[in-house]
């Protein structure tokens, strides 16, 4: 499955058409992955377009991993930079908090449009933070187990048991019996 690699180097052999084919197959879903760190729309929407940037013009992807787990990782690391700048930060008024919140409740929805897939955005949203993106990023993003190690700094082994954990609480939290989200397969 082709991910944008395929676009991207049409964009380094001079498609410009290519920019629009990435950024529609991976920005929003860059955005709601960084804004699971961030906890700001529009943050994460800025992380996002530096992230993209920084793939159009300084050219730095390498084909070594596929190019949404290149994002992703890029993405994950200039959101912690954020967060450690962030502490020095006064806090948002109420009023920005509520506006900030409604613009994120309206990212989610947009990103999981039917009922079954909100239940479960809340229940995601009751897990510990790695269990949460390492969900995510195997059953939302269909990335690999291997993929969302390198995503996440861990070893297979560790996001398999994370997982299984995350698996567990879902069951318990949705009172489903099948397998958690969309019964995914581990990829050897």
């Amino acid at each position: 499955m082709d991910d944008g690699a395929c676009s991207y180097r049409r964009f380094l052999e001079g498609d410009e058409s290519a920019v629009a084919e990435i950024m529609e197959r991976s920005f929003l879903n860059l955005v709601f992955f960084i804004d699971g760190y961030v906890h700001d729309v529009h943050e994460a929407e800025d992380i996002a377009m530096d992230v993209m940037s920084d793939l159009f013009v300084k050219r730095r992807y390498n084909f070594r991993s596929s190019l949404k787990t290149y994002l992703f990782m890029l993405g994950k690391s200039r959101a912690i930079d954020r967060l450690r700048r962030r502490r020095t930060r006064a806090e948002a008024p109420l009023e920005e908090a509520e506006r900030i919140a409604d613009e994120r409740a309206d990212l989610e929805s947009r990103v999981l449009e039917d009922e079954r897939s909100r239940e479960l955005n809340e229940a995601l949203r009751s897990l510990p933070g790695e269990q949460r993106t390492a969900v995510r990023l195997v059953y939302f993003e269909r990335m690999t187990y291997e993929e969302t190690a390198r995503v996440m700094g861990k070893t297979r082994k560790q996001i398999d048991n994370l997982l299984s954990r995350a698996k567990e609480k879902l069951r318990g939290q949705l009172g489903a019996k099948e397998e958690a989200p969309a019964g995914r397969r581990k990829k050897a």
